[in-house]
């Protein structure tokens, strides 16, 4: 009976078989051990030379780091760890020979390994934090679903910019001219939200930004998400349940690659008990002033500054209501005061930085088209974007999340290219 490696522990006392590969092996010459794999999860199979056939041995003694394999045997609890099991061989076959596989169990190079990227992702690390990955996903789905949010998937091919033209890739498209490849979703889901209410999209967006930080990818997976008659506030609060849900999943559901990757979680255990930090952009500055940074009023805030701000915090800290001439045209200004508009950065603890962007969008046609005029934005390019002003408009937000940055908090990943399963970067297109 073919089994996969995370149902073992309903089959204690009984034979069944594994398919998976040889992850690692040590043999003393009349016992060996060989931890195997099955994408599924890990486990050590034991074989005892004088309990099986001569061939069954010299296959065994064959096999090498990598090689794929069917192994037959009895399984047994461990005889000193909880929760724990084995399999102890009765029958074994191996199925291909792995010679010389490249990735030895041991410290390799970064760019050895983003080279070799395609066999990196068999080892344990890797594995660990695809699935948290999976898990991410999982939730941000599950999640928006519960607050009535339906998928709606936009274009990759678009013919303007959502956030300024210096980071597009442009692309030849046929007979039409220029396209380029999608910065974010945004707009084509306002335009769905007066058919269905609360929608959002995922899938991969493209910034030609040449950036070299560990933050930084040139392709990576976004969730963005709209709402009808959402206001700033509301914005804000099913932001913060977004990020909860998701942590709350990968802690129910991760507990084995937290321990592979020695995460922590009590960090995150304790960002579901509080409501997260608020803070205004000039507050925010203020702090960062009292906490040593040099930082201007009317400026970025860099990885630095998010630090400072959230070095003491158990929670991630929402900045909200930021200038209006350093966000982008389509965001909606506060009535309180001119200069600023209704958004947030949201910015984890433990250094994840800036995890989510969002605003309240401009529903006035007058005021988008005077804002669109003011950026010196092809008015032609967006007609169909302030039509959505003309026909019905009513108030609306929405905001962005980053998969591999979420995945980088969640997993402590040193870098945002593990987070993705064959990363580009500024200076790395392949494998």
């Amino acid at each position: 009976m073919h089994i996969l490696i995370k149902n073992i522990s309903h089959y204690v006392g009984q034979e069944i078989t594994l398919k998976g590969w040889l992850y690692n092996k040590r043999s003393s010459g009349k016992i060996a051990f060989l931890e195997v794999r099955d994408g599924t999860g890990f486990i050590q199979t034991v074989a005892v030379k004088d309990n099986v056939s001569e061939q069954i041995w010299q296959d065994i003694e064959k096999t090498t780091q990598e090689s794929s394999l069917e192994v037959t045997g009895i399984v047994s609890k461990h005889p000193k760890k909880e929760n724990v099991y084995e399999l102890q061989i009765t029958s074994y076959e191996l199925l291909q020979q792995a010679v010389d596989y490249p990735i030895a169990l041991k410290d390799h190079g970064p760019e050895f390994l983003m080279d070799n990227r395609h066999l990196w992702l068999r080892s344990k690390r890797q594995w660990a934090i695809l699935r948290i990955r999976d898990m991410v996903e999982m939730a941000i789905n599950e999640y928006l679903h519960t607050e009535n949010f339906i998928r709606t998937d936009s274009p990759i091919f678009t013919p303007n910019a959502c956030e300024g033209t210096t980071t597009l890739f442009p692309v030849p498209y046929f007979d039409l001219g220029e396209a380029y490849l999608s910065q974010s979703g945004q707009l084509y889901i306002e335009a769905a939200i007066a058919s269905v209410g609360r929608c959002y999209d995922f899938g991969p967006v493209f910034r030609a930004e040449k950036s070299m930080t560990k933050r930084h990818l040139t392709e990576f997976w976004m969730m963005d998400a709209e709402g009808a008659f959402v206001g700033h506030d509301e914005n804000l609060r099913i932001q913060e349940g977004l990020v909860k849900a998701i942590i709350k999943k990968c802690l129910e559901n991760c507990t084995q690659e937290f321990e592979i990757l020695e995460r922590n979680p009590e960090p995150l255990k304790k960002v579901l008990e509080k409501s997260f930090t608020r803070y205004t952009y000039e507050d925010a500055i203020k702090k960062l002033h009292e906490l040593g940074s040099d930082i201007q009023y009317g400026e970025d805030l860099g990885n630095d500054d998010e630090g400072l701000l959230t070095k003491d915090s158990d929670v991630p800290v929402f900045i909200e209501k930021w200038p209006k001439s350093i966000k982008p045209f389509y965001m909606k200004i506060d009535a309180t005061n001119p200069d600023r508009v209704l958004n947030d950065d949201l910015i984890a603890i433990e250094n994840g930085g800036e995890i989510i962007g969002g605003s309240q969008r401009e529903d006035n046609f007058d005021l988008l088209l005077e804002r669109i005029r003011e950026e010196k934005l092809p008015e032609k390019d967006y007609e169909w974007y302030t039509d959505l002003r003309k026909y019905g408009s009513v108030p609306h937000s929405g905001f962005g999340i980053g998969v591999e940055r979420m995945v980088r908090w969640i997993s402590q990943a040193e870098h945002i290219r593990e987070c993705i399963p064959f990363p580009r970067l500024v200076n790395r297109l392949k494998p």
